[in-house]
């Protein structure tokens, strides 16, 4: 009694195979299904994105008018999909003013901190904390000047290192 996990496997892959490929087979009938059934008027997309309305079908050629007047030749397999005029919006949706929408709700601020709970009385606790770290940055500021003009100081020494007589 061998192994039998290698003939799982290789069941398996030819079955993940045969669902891959009965899933393109059916997407490439749709899509020739649609093709074979275009006639004058529908709206269709190529594939490049020309949007166009179908004038004459003879076999593999299908002519698309574009615009008013301007008409072009497309092979068949050129027609990707049928094209959905989108739906115009009426301007008084647009106008309506978001202010007047009853869906906002309205914010309670709080005076002062002691009316805050929970998560927020923490938040608020941890800002005054930053706070406090702020001044000491204050003072590492001062310090950092000091170093600054020690700095100053030792650039006007020689290279030798003696200092210039003041005159």
């Amino acid at each position: 009694m061998g192994d039998y996990s290698f003939f799982f496997i290789i069941a398996l892959a030819v079955g993940a195979m045969w669902l891959m490929s009965s899933r393109t087979r059916k997407q490439q009938r749709e899509a020739l299904d649609f093709r074979n059934h275009l006639v004058p008027g529908d709206e269709v997309m190529t594939g490049s994105g020309l949007v166009g309305t179908v004038v004459e079908v003879a076999g593999d050629i299908v002519t698309l008018e574009s615009a008013p007047g301007s008409q072009t030749r497309w092979v068949l397999r050129a027609i990707t999909q049928r094209f959905e005029t989108p739906v115009p919006v009426d301007d008084d949706e647009l106008d309506e003013d978001p202010d007047d929408d009853d869906s906002y709700d309205e914010v309670d601020v709080p005076d002062d901190v002691s009316s805050l709970t929970g998560a927020a009385a923490i938040e608020a606790t941890d800002d005054d904390e930053d706070d406090d770290l702020d001044e000491d940055d204050d003072l590492d500021d001062e310090d950092e000047n000091d170093e600054d003009e020690n700095d100053e100081d030792e650039s006007d020494k020689h290279q030798d290192g003696t200092t210039p007589d003041p005159k």
